[in-house]
């Protein structure tokens, strides 16, 4: 029988199409190009079929400053598909176009006291930033590295190197320095910006160590900029924060090509050298002023806060917010010290509108029990987005019961590779539990199955079949495109394969079920990962979990679940029992382990995804070093316990 329709906890205000910025465009369709949508539903078919006419209504809606492009794009086919050829543009230039004395960069912290910029002082440090990096010789195609928290000198330095037309790469100082030189190491840096230290919740972190081995694993440094974050001893050889932007200067921006690098991020290095990823000036400006204008509705009366280090793309994502003349909240520091109110009392305390974090840490704020909206004055939120996982329907529930009834919550599912959401939510469509509202617009989001046939309410590898203009312009030094077809392009022949389970509906919503590489195949039916952590990890004592599907002849194989439980807790019969009975109540007989074990925490990257591919591959035979680079870990002696227990499996 056909599955219930989830309930609907958000319906679009009457007035949307006036009030939201995707309704102003709408209007501005009508107007300037003789197009009536009567529903999102419309919008999307014709975003992702003329694709034309929606990335040149992008340019031209958003007013993107730049010289003339010769066409939108060269065909259709990926990878290859070259957008705006002819045009010239820079980033930061539409970064910083607000003037004047509003506030556009919050920047909290754990480590020191808050740091305001107004539009104009950003402007001016940028300015000043940018003549400092020239005079340490940086100029177009330099790479720009840095070593820093999410603190607002890393978005001046940012801008500044963009304005020059150099490359930016960051990592965040809680890497080790394995993990940084992985990264950096790949593309030569001219200039490194580090902090000496920081300090996460009570903890006090030095990293002039740290520094010091960066800097020696990196021959083509010339110069190293140290921010005094923490206030501990100078950095030999090397030029303060303060002596970079000594010199008053004028605000210039060199236009670039289209497709001219902005930043290089990195895949998740779990397996081998992270992938870096270089995304280009005009595709990310585009993308963002779409996703971040029409689906987050933001604006100049907004603040914008998604909690993020500056080594993963949620970082860039959110400094974005500046295009769209948002002001940007930028928070570094641990998000539960002293408990897990604390983001929630910087959004009551900033009058933050659009509030950003991941599915884990919504879900940790239910199993806490905590209650934002009785407890504090959130009446300026407008928004609550969440991604880095799928968010199961009580993770929906909570937030309209205990944050607010009236906020458009967007939970999202995108990727570093091209720097945005594939699927989301827009102010035009209603909000059920459980499921993403829509596709986003000029992403042609399909369904296939293993014959590559597009289908709709089945579950699916997550494709793109249409090019999309923040696609990566390459991998950095894979000169002949090979690393790059392979990641995406080599099992749907000119057709972009993400690596996740989708399932679309007749209503055009969507639900992710985990990583399609992580499939639990149990007799011959193909189980998602994601709801089984929605069940385990919402029983009594529970903290995390993990499952893993180990194949056999037999073609059922041995479903196999670790648990890390809440201190205190110990996994007896009678835990096994109630897991597996909610396992079977709420999903089917099939979802029940064949065994329970207990770890003492569930290894996951530095973007906090968890590790299912290389515990398979440990459970199997292999060591944890050969299963994954442990410097891309937030705990890499969390592989120990699934080493020990190896032998059990082989």
């Amino acid at each position: 029988m056909p599955a219930e329709t989830p309930e609907v906890l958000w319906r679009p205000p009457q007035d949307v199409r006036e009030a939201s910025v995707i309704g102003r465009y709408l209007a501005w369709l009508e107007q300037h190009r003789e197009l009536s949508f009567s529903s999102y539903e419309e919008l999307w078919e014709w975003s992702v079929s003329d694709l034309e006419g929606f990335w040149s209504s992008m340019w031209e809606f958003f007013e993107v400053d730049g010289t003339a492009y010769q066409r939108v794009l060269s065909g259709r086919e990926m990878p290859g598909v070259r957008w705006f050829a002819g045009a010239t543009l820079n980033y930061a230039e539409h970064a910083l176009r607000t003037k004047g004395e509003r506030v556009m960069v919050s920047s909290l912290s754990q480590t020191r006291g808050p740091q305001l910029l107004t539009a104009d002082e950003l402007r001016n440090q940028v300015a000043c930033a940018r003549a400092g990096l020239q005079r340490l010789g940086v100029k177009k195609g330099d790479r720009v590295a840095a070593y820093l928290p999410n603190i607002s000198e890393a978005l001046v330095a940012f801008l500044a190197g963009a304005s020059l037309g150099a490359v930016w790469s960051s990592c965040a100082p809680e890497f080790g320095t394995r993990s940084v030189v992985d990264r950096f190491a790949q593309i030569d840096p001219k200039v490194l910006l580090v902090v000496d230290g920081y300090s996460y919740g009570s903890k006090t972190i030095n990293r002039i160590n740290e520094v010091a081995e960066i800097r020696a694993a990196l021959p083509g440094l010339e110069s190293t900029v140290v921010v005094p974050y923490s206030g501990r001893a100078s950095i030999p050889d090397t030029v303060t924060w303060e002596e970079l932007l000594s010199e008053p200067s004028e605000l210039d921006f060199d236009r670039v090509p289209f497709d001219h690098p902005l930043y290089v991020l990195y895949s998740s290095g779990t397996t081998g050298l992270p992938k870096p990823i270089v995304h280009g000036h005009g595709g990310i400006l585009l993308e963002h002023l779409k996703v971040i204008g029409l689906h987050a509705d933001l604006g100049d009366a907004d603040r914008f806060l998604w909690f993020s280090t500056t080594g993963w793309m949620m970082w860039n994502f959110c400094m974005s917010g500046l295009l769209v003349s948002a002001s940007v909240v930028c928070f570094d520091g641990n998000p539960a010290h002293p408990d897990l109110m604390a983001l929630w009392r910087l959004v009551e305390q900033h009058g933050v509108t659009y509030f950003g974090s991941s599915a884990p840490f919504l879900l940790s704020c239910r199993k806490a029990g905590i209650e934002p909206g009785r407890e504090l004055d959130l009446s300026r939120l407008r928004s609550v987005g969440s991604t880095g996982a799928p968010l199961p329907p009580e993770g929906f529930h909570w937030v309209y019961e205990h944050v607010s009834r009236n906020v458009l919550l967007s939970s999202t599912s995108g990727g570093t590779d091209v720097c945005t959401a594939f699927v989301g939510a827009v102010p035009l469509v209603e909000v059920r539990a459980g499921e993403i509202p829509v596709r986003n617009l000029g992403c042609k989001v399909e369904a296939f199955d293993e014959q590559g046939n597009s289908v709709i309410g089945r579950r699916g590898e997550l494709v793109i079949t249409e090019p999309m203009p923040s696609m990566p312009v390459s991998f950095w030094g894979d000169d002949d495109g090979t690393r790059y077809r392979e990641a995406y392009f080599e099992q749907f022949e000119g057709v972009w394969r993400h690596g996740d389970w989708i399932t679309i509906t007749e209503r055009g919503s969507c639900e992710i079920t985990g990583r399609s590489d992580a499939t639990l195949n149990r007799g011959g039916v193909r189980l998602g990962t994601s709801e089984f952590y929605s069940v385990v990890e919402g029983v009594e004592g529970v903290a995390e979990s993990l499952v893993i599907h180990l194949e056999d002849d037999s073609g059922s194989g041995r479903l196999l679940l670790f648990v890390a439980l809440e201190e205190g807790e110990e996994l007896d019969d009678e835990l096994r029992a109630r897991i597996s009975s909610e396992l079977r109540t709420h999903l089917s007989p099939r979802h029940v382990p064949d065994t329970i074990h207990q770890v003492p925490d569930v290894p996951r990257t530095l973007s906090n995804k968890k590790l299912e591919v290389p515990v398979k591959k440990i459970l199997m035979g292999a060591s944890a070093d050969e299963a994954a680079s442990k410097g891309a870990l937030a705990n890499p002696d969390s592989l120990d316990a699934f080493e020990h227990l190896s032998g059990q499996f082989l």
